[in-house]
């Protein structure tokens, strides 16, 4: 049985933003070799929707620390 969108996302909620938040946390160490790092850990990430909602988180935590 394959999970419906909602389902996924509630089931992976949590796991998305502690790994979002993990790699916001290399930004201060890794500086200006962040993006790529950063890119090429999401690009690893399985299955795609997972990725995206890892991804949404940071743009996210990138907002929040802007503001």
């Amino acid at each position: 049985m394959t999970l419906n969108r909602a389902d996924f996302h509630e089931q992976n909620s949590t796991s998305a933003q502690a790994q979002a938040q993990q790699l916001f946390e290399q930004k201060a160490v890794l500086q200006g070799a962040w993006l790529n790092w950063v890119a090429s850990q999401l690009y690893k990430l399985q299955p795609a929707e997972y990725a995206s909602m890892v991804r949404r988180e940071l743009a996210r935590l990138q907002e929040t620390s802007e503001n």
